[in-house]
């Protein structure tokens, strides 16, 4: 399902989960599921599970692709069922109860990845490095608590507010698998796009064989830029998000680059030195090196505020869910003593949740190398149960969508934060401690809210609840396992060694500085290739970790000389990296932009070194677009993100526009649109563009280089100006886009 943490309510992706004209919510003493209760057909089978997890695995690392890239997932329940049913048709058939087990288990691939994605990457903002095993056991616990914390309150959501809580995308799932199980859902769509995007990204990434970022530098216009990222995955986010939210995130992305950024130039050209830590004059600076400097600040100031602003507007809602959550749960387990137990009505315990939830905090607590104390578990228990009761609430009522997930992770996080300042633990290491803190919090509650849609889909179709449970249990084991492994490969594939050098800045000989912000590690690095080019420096070089900013220099890994004590390089890690380009070449980079807003947020009240003034302006620039009538989060989030992003996602933005408009001149209503081949085929793109992404970071990371395999086949050299054309790309990217117009225009199945 698509994850509200992905950025809370920009996404309206519950209005495009499906129809919701067969399955509408009816009194519970009416509902009958589509498998009685007194049947009993295959369900939770060994290859339903391994087909589960398989699937959760592609689309999980796709969506840790997705939210690194562009902060925010898409959803991964109907296009698993529709693959599910599709792979056993083939198979010799399987039962619709077998193929509900398959997206149950797939789909906790989103809200373990959303919530993991979203925070853990913060760390490396604050100069730590990525620990596979860290974050392994952080998404396990925070996947494991999600399911046990919803398991009591199914009864009281699912069951007895059937006829209120309609759980959008889990009633158009239910759609899908019944559909399914009548001959009428085909993957071969899906399929289709995953192949031709997976070799649309080869070509154009690996290859090289046509501009990945084609646009215009105005150098008469105090060096604005405008590029767009002709990727089929952001074509494929953009037509499922829809012409309006694609449209303020462009606004967004135009604001910062073409009004922002010139303004900076214009008036900073007269400055002789550099500011807040830049190591260039502004007007020696490129776009992207403005953006770095100083935009990037005002963005995170602005969806600061924005995530904010949309939790507070949510908080009526937020209270009055918890209220009745809490009273449906005390009705529900009175009535649960007394009920026969159906098959259809057998949960897990309740004991498994209360026990359950009690060991994964204390192991939690207990494990050294997570770094989570006693408080920090009881913390975990109270914000991961109240927020999970209002997610599965909220989900019940407008979908995971505008389920506020970001806004109680960052109301969660500022509470960790001021908790921390109460109580003096303000070192260097209790910020990583509030962001691991916040981590299993935020994949608790989403979790929390995939789970409740979930069991909604079950509910509907006839399933177990029990079985359902177990097998979302697998799933955001396996899921968080692969978010690990996907978060350290991308970062390590996208690294680069880039010669800087900063002066006042010396580093000490051993040890840690006095105040605790500068580290120098026993470890030395030698024999690695200098970033945008084929160059190796044999030389060995000292490795230091700059935890908070010193003398100029920000939070980050670098090379000393072993000598003289200062900076040669800087290692910029592949997520949230702050060098876009060296002598010339971009340099591929992950901007996770809400893992930066949370970094922002424990940083700001912690260690109280950001540049507030950019932050504040950020923060007022929010503020206007409230009162202008306009959500703000959408824009905010287009001003942080680079315009590449969003110019891209506008595009798809674009054609589904397109398809509407022909859909209303031949009388069709949207529903058929939000469940038609489009969605389907937009899904397609979006995996096999994400997924090849995966595998070209994972050539660049076995060779070094991102260019490794284009230099070593030579087809772009062979292609020559064709494939350096922004007209060819663009052309390339519109046959794309004309490709998902002709089949988003047809008619559903």
């Amino acid at each position: 399902m698509p994850r509200g943490s992905a950025l809370s309510t920009l996404l309206v992706l519950a209005a495009r989960a499906g129809p919701r004209h067969i399955l509408r919510p009816m009194p519970t003493a009416a509902h009958q599921p589509y498998v009685p209760a007194s049947q009993s057909p295959a369900e939770l089978t060994p290859r339903s599970l391994v087909l589960g997890v398989f699937l959760g695995l592609i689309f999980g690392a796709s969506n840790v692709y997705l939210a690194l890239k562009i902060g925010l997932t898409v959803s991964a329940s109907i296009p698993i069922a529709v693959l599910s049913i599709t792979i056993f048709r083939a198979l010799g058939r399987a039962t619709i109860l077998e193929n509900n087990i398959v997206q149950t288990t797939g789909s906790a691939a989103d809200s373990v990845s959303a919530g993991v994605v979203f925070t853990i990457p913060a760390i490396l903002l604050m100069g730590y490095d990525l620990d596979i095993g860290r974050v392994a056991v952080l998404a396990i616990a925070g996947g494991l608590m999600g399911v046990l914390m919803m398991i009591p309150l199914r009864r009281a959501l699912i069951v007895k507010e059937h006829g209120n809580l309609p759980y959008p995308e889990g009633t158009a799932c239910a759609e899908v698998l019944i559909a399914g199980e009548k001959g009428g859902v085909h993957a071969k769509t899906v399929f289709q796009a995953f192949g031709l995007a997976f070799a649309y990204k080869f070509l154009m990434s690996a290859l090289q064989t046509w501009q990945e970022y084609p646009g215009k530098v105005f150098r008469w216009f105090q060096g604005a830029e405008l590029r767009a990222e002709v990727s089929p995955e952001l074509m494929g986010v953009g037509y499922i998000i829809g012409p309006r939210i694609a449209g303020y995130l462009f606004a967004g992305g135009c604001f910062a680059y073409l009004v922002l950024m010139p303004a900076i130039k214009l008036f900073g050209s007269g400055i002789s030195e550099p500011m807040l830590g830049a190591t260039k004059l502004i007007r020696d600076m490129s776009a992207s090196e403005i953006r770095s400097a100083f935009v990037f600040y005002i963005g995170a100031g602005a969806v600061a505020t924005a995530g904010i602003i949309a939790l507070a507007r949510s908080l009526p809602t937020i209270v009055s869910a918890f209220r009745a959550g809490f009273a449906d749960l005390k009705a529900s387990r009175v009535g649960q003593a007394v009920a026969a137990k159906l098959r259809t009505d057998d949960d897990l315990p309740i004991t498994v949740t209360i026990f359950g939830s009690l060991l994964l905090a204390l192991g939690l607590a207990f494990l050294p190398s997570i770094g989570v104390n006693l408080l920090g578990g009881l913390l975990i228990i109270v914000f991961g149960f109240f927020f999970t009761t209002v997610s599965s609430r909220i989900c019940g009522q407008i979908g995971s969508s505008a389920n506020p997930i970001s806004g109680m992770t960052i109301a969660s996080l500022i509470a960790i934060s001021v908790i921390f300042l109460l109580l003096g633990w303000t070192q260097i290491d209790d910020r990583v401690r509030a962001i691991s803190i916040a981590c299993v919090i935020a994949v608790a509650v989403a979790n929390g809210g995939n789970t409740s849609q979930d069991l909604k889909t079950g509910f509907l179709v006839g399933a177990t609840p029990r079985r359902q449970q177990i097998a979302i249990l697998v799933g955001a084991i396996g899921s968080a396992l692969a978010v690990g492994w996907t978060l350290t490969l991308l970062n390590r594939s996208y690294q680069y060694e880039v010669p800087e050098a900063r002066a006042g800045f010396t580093a000490p000989a051993a040890g840690r500085s006095p105040d605790g912000s500068v580290l120098v590690l026993d470890q030395t690095m030698s024999g690695f290739r200098v970033a945008g080019g084929e160059t190796f420096d044999t030389t060995r070089y000292q490795v230091v970790r700059v935890y908070t900013a010193t003398n100029g220099v920000p939070p980050g890994k670098y090379l000393v000389d072993p000598a003289t004590r200062e900076i040669r390089y800087v290692v910029d890690p592949g997520i949230g990296g702050r060098v876009r380009e060296y002598e010339g070449r971009r340099l591929t980079r992950l901007d996770s932009p809400k893992a930066t807003l949370m970094a922002f947020i424990a940083d700001g009240i912690l260690t109280h070194r950001l540049p507030w003034a950019l932050v504040l302006i950020g923060v007022f620039l929010a503020i206007a677009i409230e009162l202008t009538g306009v959500q703000s989060l959408p824009v905010a989030v287009g001003v942080y993100l680079p315009i590449t992003t969003s110019a891209g996602m506008f595009a798809g933005g674009i054609v589904r526009w397109l398809v509407e408009r022909r859909a209303r001149s031949d009388n069709r209503s949207l529903a058929d649109i939000e469940s038609g081949p489009g969605v389907l085929f937009s899904s397609g793109l979006i995996a096999g563009g994400a997924i090849g992404g995966i595998v070209i970071a994972a050539i660049a990371g076995a060779k070094g280089s991102a260019d490794w395999l284009a230099d070593h086949v030579g087809l772009h050299h062979a292609l020559g100006g064709l494939a350096q054309s922004s007209v060819v790309a663009l052309v390339i990217f519109a046959l794309l886009g004309f490709l998902l117009y002709r089949i988003g225009a047809r008619r559903a199945p």
